[in-house]
């Protein structure tokens, strides 16, 4: 027997050896699945493409019933589920499965599993290199929303933008678009799952917008039509709208009126759930029927119960109050706008227009880097006052502190939000004067982001004296900025 036939035969030995335990199917799974995350590793790492994992995977993805274009990178989600729809609904919450009631592992769902992550995963973080064309940007945009949808959120969601907004929708039809709701009951727990993968999506989408010859693309109606608003996108339409015009600044300015649009849309139901006030009971209930308080109404005419007649006289009728507390409220937003600060510009900037819609609430807003611009005058339409920031530069709050100080007239009834990173030129004035404000009686709530994901960082000099000031910085979810504001203008 020559030596590569005795190989050969201790290989088979080996194999069926280790094919012949108690659990010879779980051993098989594993090797399935171990495939497909070596290949999905390979690819992620290693430009080159190593067919033994190529050929090993197909086997596998076929011998599940998936189809081949899993394989395929260049295929998008959006691709494979138009042709297979089945699929839609094995993504949702693909990357967050609920456990088996009896506490096992079903093994082959965990290899199709397997597949289907890997496909999402290497769509999502092999994102290339070079120029980008705008249908490449959009169908990445569109796999990273079925990756959220496989987390068990909202398209959009993670990487600081709408959560489920209209981009992509009708793509697949129903219940296949990625804009769906995402998920199989409620978000999980990311912070813990997967640290900071908005953030890192974000950098990704950035990247991919800054390859992209912009300008060329918004100057054909048909490539422009391609492209999804974004967060990163509008950063740099923002940067970049005093260096365009004609076609292209028209398709640039719809995608920033788009992008608003569904940004505030989520934003005005946080608000309409937030801003709900207290019931005024010093204000007599109107004396309708809507408003008749029939059971206590019975309750408070009990004793004119006649048994005799089995009648209940009624003396006097009760009814509900239905008034809510509107006290007239003054919200002064400053809102540093360098260049770290634009997700927070966008949606403090939409914030200061949906609260200043409400009733009796007076809203003035203010932009500063170095200089300090008022954007009072058009702080009902938030198109119109990002295209007049100007993203970058310095910060100099102190200028702007000289614009905000003189709109507090009233104290008692204004708040004064102020959005910064607050590294700061004159860091010592500049706080002088908000202690001083903080002192006057005004709610004054320094923020040191209010993104969609949470991410932004302080200047730890600031945060300190903050704390000690009985005003800590609020950082993280824009959610948690309408409730302060809930707070004081119930």
């Amino acid at each position: 027997m020559t030596e590569q036939e005795t190989g050969q035969t201790t290989e088979t030995t080996q194999s069926a050896e280790y094919a012949t335990p108690q659990h010879p199917e779980v051993d098989a799974h594993d090797n399935r699945r171990q495939v497909l995350y070596w290949r999905l590793l390979a690819r992620l790492f290693d430009h080159e493409e190593h067919a033994t994992l190529e050929s090993a995977s197909l086997a596998v993805v076929e011998d599940i019933g998936l189809p081949s274009p899993l394989l395929d990178p260049q295929a998008s989600v959006d691709s494979i589920v138009q042709r297979h729809p089945e699929l839609a609904a094995e993504f949702d919450g693909l990357m967050a499965p609920e456990p088996d009631d009896d506490g096992g592992h079903d093994r082959p769902a965990e290899v199709r599993r397997a597949a289907l992550v890997s496909k999402v995963l290497l769509n999502v973080f092999s994102s290339g290199s070079g120029t980008v064309t705008a249908g490449q940007l959009a169908r990445w945009q569109s796999d990273a929303g079925w990756l959220e949808r496989a987390l068990g959120c909202k398209p959009g969601e993670l990487r600081g933008g709408r959560a489920g907004g209209a981009a992509g929708r009708g793509a697949a039809g129903p219940g296949v678009s990625p804009t769906g709701t995402g998920g199989r009951g409620t978000t999980p727990d990311l912070s813990r799952l997967i640290p900071a993968i908005g953030p890192e999506l974000g950098a990704i989408e950035a990247d991919l917008v800054k390859r992209m010859h912009l300008r060329e693309v918004l100057a054909d109606p048909k490539l422009a039509a391609q492209l999804t608003p974004s967060m990163s996108l509008i950063e740099q339409l923002l940067r970049d709208k005093n260096n365009l015009s004609g076609v292209a600044l028209a398709n640039a300015k719809a995608l920033i009126r788009r992008f608003v649009d569904e940004v505030a849309e989520v934003l005005r139901t946080q608000v309409e759930k937030a801003t709900v006030g207290a019931l005024d009971r010093s204000v007599p209930p109107k004396r309708v029927f809507r408003n008749l308080d029939l059971d206590r109404t019975i309750w408070k005419n009990l004793t004119n119960w006649s048994p005799e007649e089995e009648r209940l006289y009624v003396d006097r009728l009760y009814y509900r109050h239905t008034a809510r507390k509107t006290m007239p409220q003054r919200l002064i937003v400053v809102v540093d706008q360098s260049g770290s600060m634009v997700d927070s510009m966008v949606n403090c900037t939409i914030l200061a227009s949906i609260f200043a819609g409400l009733p009796k609430v007076d809203v003035h807003l203010i932009a500063y880097d170095t200089q300090a611009l008022d954007l009072t005058p058009w702080v009902h339409d938030p198109f119109e006052t990002l295209l007049r920031t100007n993203l970058g530069g310095g910060t100099d709050g102190t200028v702007a502190m000289a614009l905000a100080q003189p709109k507090i007239t009233e104290p008692r009834n204004t708040v004064v939000v102020w959005i910064s990173d607050f590294y700061e030129w004159q860091a010592e004035p500049l706080f002088e004067s908000m202690a001083a404000v903080h002192r006057s009686g005004a709610k004054f709530i320094p923020v040191g982001s209010v993104t969609s994901s949470g991410r932004g960082s302080v200047n730890p000099w600031f945060r300190e004296r903050f704390k000690d000031l009985g005003t800590p910085v609020l950082s993280g979810h824009i959610r948690k900025l309408v409730h302060e504001l809930k707070t004081f203008l119930a």
